[in-house]
């Protein structure tokens, strides 16, 4: 398990730098303002796809379905003739849509900027089909133990993007710049189609009756689970396009620097799940304590270092003038819920390894109805730090509804590590006002603090693997 995680931590890793270059690029070339707010918001919908497909929301109703299935090329062969039909339906509904859907999603943008919008999405709605295609593709891979290919497809998805925008700098136009987010999505799906032909593919196979229908049963709940996450980082953006010109773009900055230390926790989620699918009840169960601690060892560290380091990296990393403002401290608000989030996406798991994808859903959409009341009364307090307040408070609550239903002694242990998570969160707090002796002091600090922990924590991990 932890040489498959490594391999495809480096694989997502590479997409990731290039996504934050991309984010990077465009602040550096259009500015934090009503432009670049603009393509965010175009942006959001094909984004919130390919974060849900990438988030394994295909591979956790499919790969039990393969894995048992009598003919998987003909099962194959079915599901990418359906999904790349969807595909199609939903860029064309949304090209014909692409004003309305710019007006409800960024309510705050002026009438330019909303024009500028339409116009982009139009256009990025055509990367649906190749994030579709790829999604299905990745599932025989994951099915075989080959994860390291599928995890190149964010890297190829952001590739041309980074290329054209570092080429252009300032005279990026937003039609070409969409254009490279079509390439970057047939890059993904192009990638892993010879694998499929090799294992016995061929376009003209049908499937058996009764897949689709199969399918469609397990992954609705993970659906309604992922589209009520989506759509509270629509809430999200929402909220963020009333508080004035410039804040969703550091809402979607502080997202992409947090997201960096999750790498290791979406390649440990995909090959944890290829792992339990198909075990019994009780080494499932040996896998989630497992695969807890080893979450617990990659995202604490993170999540301190990150609050620790938060002016410092936003000053370093970042184009000039954005330390001065409320970035760093959004980042570090965020970070905090690294941790937690990370053990909901890990539990959640445990119980799609066992084709139960109705218990998660209920929890999360428990937190998600949470999350969006407090999306809706903490911002018009607090501005947009409330924004993470009122993620911090779901994220929380779908954890104890998550852990509840698995027993009470799961639910009792997390909540002691939850409350020690917290300590150290708040300590790293300290560093974060350490500005006296300059960044770079700051900085080197915040990554003793991180180490100090990651080194403490792999003590205790060898000693557990040790005694299994």
């Amino acid at each position: 398990m932890l040489s498959s995680t490594f391999l495809l931590t480096l694989a997502t890793l590479a997409g990731l730098v290039l996504g934050f270059g991309r984010e990077w690029l465009l602040v550096a070339d259009w500015g934090a303002g009503g432009r670049t707010d603009a393509y965010l918001i175009a942006l959001f919908l094909p984004e919130a796809l390919r974060t849900m497909l990438a988030g394994g929301l295909l591979s956790a109703a499919a790969l039990p379905l393969l894995q048992a299935h009598p003919a998987r090329n003909r099962w194959l062969a079915g599901q990418i003739q359906q999904f790349l039909l969807l595909g199609l339906l939903l860029a064309l509904l949304i090209t014909l849509a692409a004003p309305y859907l710019v007006r409800m999603t960024g309510p705050g943008l002026s009438v330019a900027d909303a024009s500028l919008a339409s116009d982009a999405l139009r256009w990025l709605a055509w990367v649906i089909p190749g994030l579709m295609l790829q999604a299905i593709l990745t599932i025989p891979a994951q099915a075989d133990g080959r994860f390291v290919l599928p995890g190149l497809g964010s890297f190829l998805f952001n590739l041309p993007v980074v290329l054209y925008l570092w080429l252009a700098k300032k005279t990026a136009d937003p039609v070409v710049l969409a254009q490279c987010f079509i390439l970057g999505s047939l890059l993904m799906a192009l990638l892993l189609l010879p694998s499929a032909w090799r294992t016995g593919w061929r376009p003209w196979y049908r499937s058996l009756p009764g897949d689709h229908a199969a399918l469609w049963q397990q992954l609705w709940p993970l659906l309604s689970s992922s589209a009520a996450s989506q759509g509270l980082s629509l809430l999200e953006r929402l909220v963020a396009s009333l508080l004035g010109e410039g804040s969703v773009t550091l809402l979607n900055l502080a997202r992409k620097l947090v997201n960096i230390p999750l790498i290791a926790l979406m390649s440990l989620n995909q090959v944890l799940l290829g792992k339990m699918s198909g075990e019994g009840a009780s080494a499932r169960r040996q896998m989630l304590d497992t695969g807890l601690l080893l979450c617990t060892l990659l995202t604490l560290p993170a999540a301190v270092g990150l609050i620790a380091a938060a002016p410092a990296l936003v000053d370093l990393l970042l184009p000039a003038g954005l330390a001065s403002g409320p970035l760093p401290a959004l980042l570090a608000l965020f970070a905090v819920s690294i941790i937690f989030g990370a053990w909901n996406a890990l539990l959640a798991r445990y119980y799609y390894a066992a084709a139960n994808t109705r218990t998660p859903l209920i929890c999360e959409l428990s937190g998600s109805a949470i999350q969006a009341v407090l999306l809706l009364g903490l911002p018009g307090f607090f501005g947009i730090w409330g924004i993470a307040a009122a993620v911090m408070g779901g994220v929380l609550s779908t954890g104890l509804l998550l852990c509840r239903k698995i027993d009470q002694a799961l639910l009792s242990k997390l909540l002691q590590w939850g409350g020690g998570a917290l300590l150290l969160c708040t300590a790293a707090g300290l560093i974060f006002t350490w500005t006296a002796q300059g960044r770079l002091v700051q900085l080197c600090a915040a990554v003793f603090a991180a180490l100090l922990l990651f080194a403490t924590g792999a003590y205790r991990f060898k000693k557990y693997l040790n005694a299994l």
